[in-house]
C-alpha cells in the first residue's frame, strides 16, 4: 500500500512539473507571436521622407520614443504624418486623456534606395542617383562635404526665392 501512495505522489509531482513546463512553453509561444505581430506592424519610412498613418480613436497624446529618429505631426481626420529624421528604430505610443495606452507601434527609418555612398579615404560623400547622380546631405557624411552641400542648397533656395519676389514685384 505504501508503494502505491509513493507512486501516486511521484506521478502527481511529475504531472505538476509537466503542466508547469507546458504553461511556460505556451507563454513563450504567446510572447513570440505577439512580438512578431508587433514587428510586422512597424511603420517603415525612408530618411527625410514622410509616411501617412492612422491615429487610434480617442488619442489625445502621441509619444515618440526617440525624436532624433522620427517625428510625428497630427493632422485632422485621425491622421498622423511620420517623418524619418535619423536611421534606426523607435516607437510611438498613443495615449488617451487619462494616460491609458491605446496603441504602441514601432517606426523603422531606413536609407533611401537611390543613394550612392562614395568613400575617399576616410571621407564620406552621399549622392542621390535617380537617374543622374546629384549631391545629397546624409547623416554620416564628412562635415566638410555636409556643410558645403548644405550651403550650396541654401544659396540655390535663396536665389529662387529672390527671383520669385522680384518677378512678383514687377507685375
Amino acid at each position: 500500500m505504501r508503494a502505491d501512495i509513493a507512486s501516486a505522489d511521484v506521478i502527481r509531482q511529475w504531472t505538476r512539473k509537466a503542466s508547469l513546463r507546458a504553461a511556460q512553453v505556451a507563454a513563450a509561444l504567446i510572447v513570440m507571436a505577439a512580438t512578431s505581430a508587433f514587428a510586422a506592424d512597424a511603420i517603415s519610412v525612408t530618411l527625410d521622407q514622410a509616411k501617412i498613418a492612422k491615429v487610434p480613436d480617442h488619442t489625445s497624446t502621441i509619444v515618440v520614443g526617440n525624436p532624433l529618429i522620427a517625428d510625428v505631426s497630427i493632422q485632422a481626420g485621425g491622421t498622423m504624418v511620420v517623418t524619418g529624421k535619423g536611421y534606426g528604430m523607435t516607437n510611438l505610443i498613443a495615449l488617451d486623456r487619462t494616460g491609458k495606452v491605446l496603441a504602441e507601434q514601432l517606426v523603422r527609418v531606413r536609407s533611401p534606395t537611390d543613394s550612392v555612398i562614395v568613400y575617399r579615404g576616410a571621407a564620406r560623400e552621399s549622392y542621390s542617383c535617380a537617374p543622374d547622380c546629384e549631391r545629397r546631405i546624409t547623416l554620416g557624411d564628412t562635415p566638410d562635404y555636409f556643410d558645403a552641400t548644405l550651403a550650396e542648397t541654401g544659396n540655390r533656395n535663396s536665389r529662387a526665392q529672390q527671383s520669385q519676389s522680384s518677378t512678383g514685384a514687377a507685375r
